[in-house]
């Protein structure tokens, strides 16, 4: 298929499938936490609004939550079919540390998702809450194993290799891995960004629709503040992050950065525009900021890192791509700063309702959040290529022996059934977020019939199709 190998066809193919599958538990653990606000502010200050927003986000959830399980399960399935050899390796970690995922956090969501979305009837208030806070812990248990397991690929300790197989010999060392503190608290912070930055679209949408109510004017306000206060947390969580990167995996670094060989006694400039040429071991077209790469990457004023042509050809990372997904991932997040600080201004102004001009802002950064994450994702992935266990396993000794018939076949069968099933699912996600929060006709929702419900029971039957236009949208 277009002249590729069976090996790039396999890293396609799971970048494909894990990309539709990364947004979804993101938002799931934005969204629990959000609940979980809402919620116990509602108890707090029996305020109704907060209660007509927790019934609509809780629709959102419930879709989000189930097609995050339905495509994660075909991740799981890709370890065996395309990286068997990778699973035989390193199946001794990946294993137990997916298994520990599914035992304490994927038991403890299901087990309490049930009240959380049909138990209003069922239990006391109190109870109710618990089971919501249960949720949002879960989420935040399952991205803690998923982020440990990916982490130890990247940032690899705790193990030796025997008879070619990686045996763990201290669990806290696989586990607390040197990247994995940064990697968690950046995901889980890019999770509540791109949560806030929906709920605020949402929000947007609706207001410059004419639809003023009080919900979506406190939707529109709390994901204000959010990204107000996390914005810049992030940038410097992200910053941190790139130091402990520079330490561990400098090859990747090098090649976000598009540098290439240091000049003796000279800074590293800050290219913020190029176009790496991995054959010619340059960066075209590049503008360059003095000294400004040194102070980022090294906290010092003339401070060096090291160069691609450091590395030999076959270890260095694909320079053209991460640099660029790098960048959009950065730009991205200072856009989202920009808009937390638009915010802040509007609400002094006491126009953050009335800002048109704000509003459409707020709305084209709607879907900013899980861009960036994809982004980001792309970079830490390319980025440690050529390895699949960084510096243990390249990625060509990882994959199965298909051919590149094969997975040229089942990547077109992914293609077209995402687009289909997932396709209709995110047009789904998004006619419920038009329609918007209803008003309570009472203080909870309608009683329970009494039969066994699934998730997707919690959201409605039907939409209401003044929401759509001629053409369905």
């Amino acid at each position: 298929m277009f002249g590729l190998t069976a090996l790039e066809l396999a890293r396609i193919q799971f970048g494909f499938t894990i990309s539709f599958h990364i947004i979804f538990p993101a938002i799931s653990i934005g969204l629990a936490s959000y609940l979980t606000v809402l919620e116990g502010l509602w108890l707090w200050k029996k305020d109704d609004v907060y209660l007509e927003l927790y019934r609509f986000w809780s629709q959102i959830f419930a879709v989000t939550f189930a097609m995050g399980v339905v495509s994660g399960l075909v991740m799981a399935y890709q370890f065996g079919t395309n990286w068997s050899h990778y699973s035989a390796f390193a199946g001794s970690i990946t294993g137990p540390l997916l298994s520990y995922e599914v035992l304490t956090a994927f038991f403890l969501e299901a087990g309490f998702l049930g009240v959380m979305l049909f138990g209003w009837k069922k239990v006391g208030p109190g109870l109710h809450f618990y089971a919501t806070m249960m949720v949002a812990l879960g989420t935040l248990i399952s991205a803690t194993w998923i982020i440990s397991s990916n982490s130890w690929m990247q940032t690899p300790q705790g193990f030796e290799v025997i008879n070619g197989r990686v045996v763990p010999v201290d669990w806290l060392k696989v586990v607390l891995n040197p990247s994995f503190p940064y990697r968690l608290v950046h995901m889980t912070i890019a999770a509540y960004l791109a949560t806030a930055l929906i709920v605020g679209a949402s929000g947007a949408w609706h207001l410059l629709r004419r639809r003023d109510t009080p919900a979506v004017r406190t939707m529109l306000s709390m994901a204000m503040w959010m990204v107000l206060v996390v914005a810049p947390v992030q940038i410097a969580v992200g910053d941190a992050h790139g130091i402990n990167t520079r330490e561990h995996q400098p090859a990747k670094i090098a090649a976000v950065e598009g540098h290439w060989e240091n000049t003796p006694g000279a800074s590293v400039p800050l290219i913020l525009f190029g176009l790496p040429d991995m054959t010619a071991e340059t960066t075209r077209y590049a503008l360059e900021l003095p000294h400004l790469g040194s102070l980022i990457l090294t906290h010092s004023w003339n401070g060096q890192i090291a160069g691609l042509k450091d590395f030999a050809p076959e270890d260095r990372p694909n320079s053209t791509i991460v640099f660029w997904t790098f960048r959009i991932m950065v730009g991205l997040g200072f856009l989202m700063l920009l808009l937390g600080l638009w915010g802040a201004w509007a609400r002094w102004r006491n126009a953050l309702f009335e800002s048109r001009m704000f509003l459409r802002f707020a709305l084209v950064m709607g879907p900013a959040g899980l861009i960036a994450i994809l982004a980001g994702w792309l970079t830490t992935e390319i980025g440690r290529q050529p390895w699949v266990v960084y510096g243990v396993m390249r990625t060509r000794d990882a994959v199965s022996n298909h051919s590149a018939l094969e997975m040229s076949v089942t990547l077109i069968l992914f293609i077209v059934l995402y687009t289909g099933v997932f396709g209709t699912g995110i047009r789904y996600l998004l006619q419920l977020i038009a329609r918007g929060p209803e008003p309570l006709d009472g203080h909870e929702p309608s009683p329970e019939t009494g039969r066994p419900a699934r998730p997707l029971s919690a959201v409605p039957d039907r939409l209401d199709t003044s929401i759509m236009g001629s053409d369905g949208r």
